[in-house]
């Protein structure tokens, strides 16, 4: 398949980002110039001065809503994808809602709990679509350690799966990058084998 091929393939389906900071953000604009047809992001932040030094956010944009400023910068990258937003906290009753009809979901939340409590919502009231969760981004370095890899029928899992934020461990733009696009291109790889 050429360039033109592949977009018009990714082009049919529908991609929800659970969390748009720095996995979120970042997945988001490379699934995008992949040429994905539509994205559904859901947050609830703001962007703040210290995002930026690892999420796709510029200077300007701190204060705004991280979906409000995601789909402008997703617009730049690509006008032909469509950008849905949804300036909410996520929790188990309203996750099937807002990511009805999309083929994959990424999972691109801050703390362990809701990243638990968002995998067994969409495996238990979205059987059969897949999620593509990020675990395991703090540091630097240590490039061997980060991996993708899948774990049941329907979970994705990219990064270290141990390495946890801590105020000694952050989450450094490298590290959270190289974790991004691993959660794209295995996106990319299951849509690539959908109809």
């Amino acid at each position: 398949m050429n360039a033109e091929e592949i977009a018009a393939h990714l082009g049919n389906f529908r991609v929800g980002i659970a969390g748009a900071g720095g996995l979120g953000s970042n997945c988001s604009a490379l699934l995008a110039r992949s040429g994905i047809g539509t994205l559904v992001i859901a947050d609830h932040d703001r962007v703040e001065r210290s995002n930026l030094s690892r999420q796709y956010y510029f200077e300007g944009q701190t204060g705004m809503l991280k979906t409000e400023a995601l789909k402008e910068n997703l617009s730049r990258i690509r006008p032909e994808t469509a950008v849905v937003i949804h300036n909410v906290f996520l929790d188990p009753t309203n996750i099937s809602m807002l990511f009805r009809g999309c083929h994959v979901i990424v999972e691109a939340l801050d703390s362990s709990e809701m990243k638990e409590m968002f995998i067994e919502t969409v495996q238990t009231e979205m059987k059969g679509i897949p999620v593509v969760a990020g675990s395991g981004i703090a540091g630097w370095g240590r490039n061997e350690t980060l991996r993708s890899r899948q774990i049941d029928e329907t979970l994705y899992v990219c990064g270290d799966e141990t390495t946890e934020v801590s105020g000694d461990l952050l989450p450094l733009a490298a590290r959270v990058a190289i974790v991004a696009a691993m959660q794209a291109n295995t996106v990319v790889e299951i849509l690539m084998k959908m109809h």
